[in-house]
């Protein structure tokens, strides 16, 4: 696995897609009907463009939900939410697979999302995103960084769900070559938009099934010099493609909160740990900065603080340096 400075290379490439006739795949009929439902939900996109700026803010994010969901079904995809979203603005922080998991985000709860430039230049789906607000990111210039997380920040200040994959690039997600590590690194530097806007970090976990085999699979990933093409005719192609959202606990950083803590925090609620699930009763806390860093682990990452009735959706943070544990 190789890393520059702002672009990481996963490793992952063909030798971790499915082999021909490995998933389950749909009639030829079926497969050109999902093409032309999913093209006609592009179109219909582009008037969506024309009245996004002209609607209220919730039926603006309903009317992108809706459009969301009815490309996802419209290109054969089951899509399965645990959890719920916080009401509040939130900076979403997910794993990153496929093309897909845009479309994903904005089916569970539409946000304002960080995306690599080269997205502004996919066929009416650049054209898209930009009406919805998309942060576009030039990773060839990392100095433009300090600009993105400002303009992140103030999106939160403003009430704007902020969405970012901070893995900054695609995973097989734990299907991949012996070779290949199946799941990337949270990067740090967006979560100081979460830290200066006073915003919570929600870790959604991104996972693709093959309800035909009962088993994940990497139909949907979308890795290495593959072409957006191939991958969306793997997709339509596919016989029981359903992609799982977790929605995990809220992280809540302090005002002075280090961005490398909150990323790893998140990361672990993704990656190594069950996520715990948003209820009503639970948010999460992430302690301030500490002179060392914090152990990742089960028994030191983040403190489940039960809401007492009646208590304000701001939760105090856990002071610096305390030791956290998690609460059953």
């Amino acid at each position: 696995m190789a890393y520059d400075l702002w672009r990481p290379s996963s490793g992952c490439g063909d030798q971790c897609l499915p082999a021909a006739g490995e998933v389950p795949s749909v009639p030829v009929a079926r497969r050109v009907g999902r093409l032309l439902a999913g093209a006609g939900m592009l179109l219909a996109g582009v008037g969506l463009v024309a009245v996004l700026p002209l609607l209220p803010a919730r039926d603006g994010q309903a009317a992108l939900r809706a459009w969301a969901r009815g490309t996802a079904r419209a290109l054969g995809i089951r899509l399965v939410v645990r959890g719920r979203l916080p009401r509040r603005r939130s900076l979403l922080v997910a794993n990153h697979v496929s093309w897909l998991d845009i479309l994903v985000i904005l089916a569970v709860g539409p946000a304002r999302m960080v995306a690599k430039r080269e997205v502004r230049s996919w066929p009416l789906v650049g054209l898209l995103a930009a009406a919805a607000g998309t942060i576009f990111v030039d990773r060839s210039r990392p100095r433009d960084l300090p600009t993105m997380v400002a303009r992140a920040a103030d999106a939160l200040r403003a009430g704007h769900p902020v969405a970012v994959f901070p893995e900054g690039t695609t995973w097989c997600a734990g299907e991949g070559a012996v070779e290949c590590r199946p799941v990337g690194g949270f990067r740090p530097a967006l979560f100081q938009a979460a830290v200066d806007a006073g915003a919570p970090v929600v870790p959604l976990r991104l996972s693709y099934r093959s309800a035909a085999t009962n088993s994940t699979t990497t139909a949907a990933s979308f890795l290495g010099e593959e072409t957006l093409l191939r991958s969306v005719r793997r997709v339509v192609a596919a016989r029981g493609l359903e992609v799982r959202v977790t929605v995990a606990a809220a992280l809540h950083p302090a005002g002075d909160a280090d961005r490398r803590v909150l990323a790893r925090a998140a990361e672990s609620a993704v990656h190594l740990v069950p996520a715990p699930v948003v209820s009503a009763a639970r948010r999460v806390a992430v302690p301030a900065a500490v002179g060392a860093p914090a152990p990742v682990g089960a028994d030191a990452l983040v403190a489940l603080v039960p809401l007492a009735a009646g208590e304000p959706d701001a939760v105090r943070p856990v002071e610096a340096g305390r030791r956290l544990d998690l609460a059953a």
